[in-house]
C-alpha cells in the first residue's frame, strides 16, 4: 500500500521485477496521473447515476457470470432452495385439497379397503404416498426435481393435478440446472483467466532502431499452449482540444504497430519485443526526456487478443503505460538462448533493460535536424573493434587488460 502511493521506493518492493527506476521517482511522495487502465488490465471506470437499472435484469445470464464468486454461490444455493420450497408448498396443497392429510383417510388407506361395508369398496388412495406433513412434501419436491427416488414416497394415477405438477417441476428443475450450472462454468472458463499468463514488461522504453526512435515493450506467453491468431494494437490516451475549443479527456489515438512478423499478428512462441516508429503520424512525435514525468497528461494503453488454443475462447490482456514508466534511452536485453539443440528463454530477464546512447530530443527535432545523429556514436562495428582490441592486448599480454580498456575510453571520449 506505501509503495502504490509512492511513500518508499519502488525497488523495495518484492514483487517488483529487476528493473531501473527513474531518479525522479525515489524517495518522495507524488500524485501521479490517474489511469485509464491499470497494470493489470482493469479498467479503472466508475459508472454512476445509471437510471435505468432494469437494462441489467434484461440479460440475467452475463449479470450472474459478472458478479464475484460469494454472490455467485449465494444466488446459486438460494435458487435451488427456492424452487423446492415453492413446488414443496404446492405438494403440500395439492395433498391437503385430496384429504391426504386427514388421520382418517391415512388410516383407510392403512386398512386396505377394510369397513367398505361389505359391498367390496375400495380404500382411500392419495395423491403421493407416505406424505403425512410439509417436512415430507419438501423432501418429495428434493426427490422429484433431482431425481432421487428413496422409493417411500410415490406418485398414483389418483391425482391428475398431481401428475401435471410432477411435469412442471422437471421440466422447471431442468431448465435451472442448465442455467445455474452454465453460470459456473462460464466464470471457470472466462477469457481473463487464461490472460493471466500473458505478461507485459513492467516499463516500456524509448530508444533508436535502424535511426529512428521507436517506443518498445516486451510481451510473453508463461504457457505451453499457444494464443491462436494473437494480435496486438496500442492506443494514446490523453487530454485534447479541438479547434472549437471542446475539451475531450480521454481522447483515445491508434498507435501504429510494427513487430518482427509484421502487421498486427504476432506469434507468440517467446518473448517479442514491440515497437512503434515514431514517426510524424505518432501521438509521441513531440515527446523528449523532459516529457516523462508523473504530471504528464500521457498513458499508452496496450492490447493483446487472441483464442486460446485449448478451449477456442477469445481472451483479451490489458496493461498500460503512464508517462514516468517510459524509459528514455534504454533497450531491452536479449533473454533467449540456444541451449542443448533448444531455445530457452530466462523469464528472470523480462523487464531487465540497458542504457543505450539515445539522443535527448523528440522525434520531430531528430528528423529536422539530422546532425543530431552524427554527435553520437551508435555504430556496432566500432563496439566491436574495441572488444577485438582489447581481446589482442589480453592475448599478446602486451599491456594490462585494465589499462587496454583505459586506452579505449579515452579514445572514445576523444572521438566525443
Amino acid at each position: 500500500m506505501l509503495s502504490r502511493k509512492g511513500l518508499i521506493p519502488e525497488e523495495y518492493v518484492l514483487t517488483r521485477l529487476a528493473e531501473d527506476v527513474p531518479e525522479h521517482a525515489r524517495y518522495r511522495a507524488r500524485e501521479r496521473r490517474a489511469r485509464f487502465v491499470g497494470k493489470n488490465g482493469a479498467c479503472n471506470v466508475a459508472h454512476k447515476n445509471i437510471r435505468e437499472q432494469g437494462r441489467f435484469l434484461q440479460d440475467v445470464f452475463t449479470t450472474l457470470v459478472d458478479l464475484k464468486w460469494p454472490h455467485t454461490l449465494v444466488i446459486f444455493t438460494m435458487s435451488f432452495l427456492c424452487s423446492w420450497l415453492l413446488f414443496a408448498m404446492v405438494w403440500w396443497l395439492i395433498a391437503f385439497a385430496h384429504g391426504d392429510l386427514d388421520q382418517s383417510t391415512r388410516l383407510m388407506h392403512m386398512r386396505g379397503g377394510e369397513g367398505g361395508g361389505g359391498l367390496g369398496a375400495p380404500g382411500f388412495v392419495p395423491c403421493v404416498t407416505e406424505m403425512h406433513s410439509f417436512t415430507s412434501a419438501f423432501l418429495f419436491s428434493i426427490e422429484v426435481q433431482v431425481t432421487i427416488g428413496f422409493g417411500g414416497r410415490m406418485m398414483t394415477e389418483e391425482c391428475p393435478a398431481a401428475i401435471f405438477m410432477l411435469i412442471v417441476q422437471n421440466i422447471a428443475g431442468l431448465v435451472l440446472n442448465s442455467i445455474m450450472l452454465g453460470c459456473i462454468f462460464m466464470k471457470t472458463a472466462q477469457a481473463h483467466r487464461r490472460a493471466e499468463t500473458l505478461i507485459f514488461s513492467k516499463h516500456a522504453v524509448i530508444a533508436l532502431r535502424e535511426g529512428k526512435l521507436c517506443f518498445m515493450l516486451r510481451v510473453g506467453d508463461l504457457r505451453k499452449s499457444m494464443i491462436i491468431s494473437a494480435t496486438i494494437r496500442m492506443q494514446a490516451v490523453k487530454k485534447t482540444s479541438s479547434l472549437e475549443g471542446e475539451v475531450v479527456p480521454l481522447n483515445q489515438i491508434d498507435i501504429q504497430m510494427e513487430n518482427p512478423v509484421g502487421g498486427n499478428s504476432i506469434f507468440l512462441v517467446s518473448p517479442l519485443i514491440i515497437y512503434h516508429v515514431i514517426d510524424k503520424n505518432s501521438p509521441l512525435y513531440e515527446v523528449s526526456p523532459a516529457n516523462l514525468h508523473h504530471h504528464e497528461d500521457l498513458e499508452v494503453i496496450v492490447i493483446l487478443e487472441g483464442v486460446v488454443e485449448t478451449t477456442g475462447i477469445t481472451t483479451q490482456a490489458r496493461t498500460s503505460y503512464l508517462a514516468d514508466e517510459i524509459l528514455w534511452g534504454q533497450r531491452f536485453v536479449p533473454i533467449v538462448t540456444e541451449e542443448d539443440g533448444q531455445y530457452s528463454v530466462d523469464y528472470s530477464k523480462f523487464g531487465n533493460t540497458v542504457k543505450v546512447p539515445t539522443p535527448n530530443c523528440t522525434a520531430k527535432q531528430l528528423e529536422e535536424d539530422k546532425s543530431i545523429m552524427e554527435a553520437i556514436s551508435l555504430s556496432p562495428r566500432g563496439t566491436t573493434r574495441k572488444r577485438q582490441y582489447i581481446e589482442n592486448c589480453e592475448k599478446q599480454r602486451e599491456v594490462p587488460f585494465a589499462r587496454c580498456k583505459l586506452v579505449v575510453q579515452l579514445v572514445g571520449q576523444f572521438r566525443g
